[in-house]
């Protein structure tokens, strides 16, 4: 029996977020609304949303010491996440998010990485039980190459599902050896378009985008793509299957993408096949809209569930 359902391994900031009424074009400045201080980090809001989807989560990444450090501790003892694999860094600050949200409910992201930018692979290393003990592994790339790589490689070794929001994509993209880790990979739109060079703006483009990464290795790819939902491919010649998006009134779509992942994960670990865990991402990842900023939007199991049964006819369809 696995010691954890999700293990993730990732970042962890304090988000430092400001309401405008639009967004800055570049070189201008807007007035903001408001302002408040928030945890996040796509590391830390996919652990709290896996957690809240009722998952046996672990946590492994950094943080400084500081009080935004201790804060963001805090919080992953109020939501039962195990930060053993958490160091506290003393003599580097916490990452920070600088984040603009619109009234459309769009926003604009800066991440300083900090503290995440010192876990190596040592790290995992010392940490390899609790990743070779968890059901799922689900990493992101706001922490160094080389730790995503080792973890996802612990992982594999060990029979656990490898899941990689590629995020933030790099602009080099990624090498084939860490692709051929992922036994699934989950980009948003604009990042599938950077791995890919290709045009991901329909359905079709997301599907030909997929097709590209699943040759390099990868067992399977969904393209997250907003309010027109989801994309899975499974494999070089599949039809590709759309999962249309839950359909609410936005407010901010932060860590929408974050409660996707962690609502995947969550759902995976506990038995649920890809389609029906794609169902439930997708419910997750559309309550996390409706709610501002990142930790206190993602939603509760119970909540994605209510969802769903609002919406009984709400499943997967092939793409074409």
């Amino acid at each position: 029996m696995s010691i954890f359902d999700v293990t993730v391994v990732g970042s962890l900031n304090m988000d430092l977020v400001a309401r405008t009424p639009r967004l800055p074009a570049p070189g201008e400045t807007v007035l903001g609304t408001a302002f408040v201080t928030v945890p996040g980090g796509k590391g830390l809001n996919q652990a709290v949303a896996a957690a809240r989807q009722g998952a046996r989560t672990a946590m492994i990444g950094a943080v400084g010491g500081d009080a935004m450090g201790e804060s963001l501790l805090a919080l992953l003892e109020a939501e039962a996440i195990d930060a053993v694999g958490v160091q506290r860094l003393v003599g580097s600050p916490t990452g920070v998010a600088l984040i603009a949200v619109s009234d459309a409910g769009e926003n604009l992201i800066v991440v300083v990485p900090e503290a995440n930018g010192r876990v190596d692979d040592a790290a995992i290393a010392r940490h390899a039980s609790t990743i070779a003990g968890s059901c799922v592994v689900l990493a992101q790339l706001e922490c160094p190459l080389v730790v995503v790589a080792a973890s996802l490689a612990v992982a594999r070794g060990a029979g656990a599902v490898t899941i990689l929001n590629p995020a933030p994509a790099p602009a080099d993209g990624l090498p084939d050896a860490i692709l051929a880790l992922c036994d699934i990979l989950v980009p948003n739109e604009h990042e599938a378009a950077l791995l890919t060079g290709l045009d991901t703006s329909t359905v079709d483009g997301a599907i030909a985008a997929a097709r590209v990464l699943l040759r390099r290795g990868v067992g399977a790819v969904v393209v997250t793509m907003g309010e027109r939902g989801a994309v899975l491919v499974d494999g070089p010649t599949a039809a590709g299957l759309l999962v249309t998006a839950f359909r609410v009134t936005p407010l901010d779509s932060t860590a929408a993408g974050d409660a996707f992942c962690g609502a995947l994960a969550a759902a995976l670990a506990t038995g649920s096949a890809l389609p029906a865990a794609l169902e439930r991402a997708s419910a997750a990842g559309a309550l996390a809209t409706t709610v501002a900023g990142a930790t206190p939007s993602l939603p509760t199991l119970a909540a994605t569930e209510a969802l769903q049964r609002a919406n009984p006819t709400h499943t997967g369809a092939p793409a074409r």
